[in-house]
């Protein structure tokens, strides 16, 4: 099972990767927002995949309302994700928030 610690982990390894409060929890930036805490075992990504991985994998991925504003924002359950694809949407996610990917 991921924690936050593991998410803080990862983004923290990227290149120029930055950890600050974003709406009172954590976050992390490449150019702009790669990854936030949006409840306490919940990460919010951004994903090209989100309609497939969520479609696929509801239990795991998912997003709210609030997040129809971005067709890139994805909701990942910690406590149902391995590490290797944690790992991978993070990676992803630090590319398109401007990471040197």
């Amino acid at each position: 099972m991921a924690t936050e610690d593991d998410v803080r982990r990862t983004c923290l390894s990227f290149a120029g990767v930055t950890e600050r409060p974003s709406w009172g929890r954590p976050a992390w930036f490449a150019k702009n927002l790669m990854a936030r805490m949006w409840e306490d075992d919940v990460v919010t990504v951004k994903t090209t995949e989100r309609d497939v991985l969520a479609g696929s994998e509801p239990e795991t991925f998912y997003w709210t309302p609030h997040h129809d504003q971005s067709l890139q924002l994805l909701l990942v359950r910690l406590d149902r994700v391995s590490d290797e694809v944690l790992a991978e949407l993070l990676q992803e996610s630090y590319v398109l928030a401007g990471g040197r990917g």
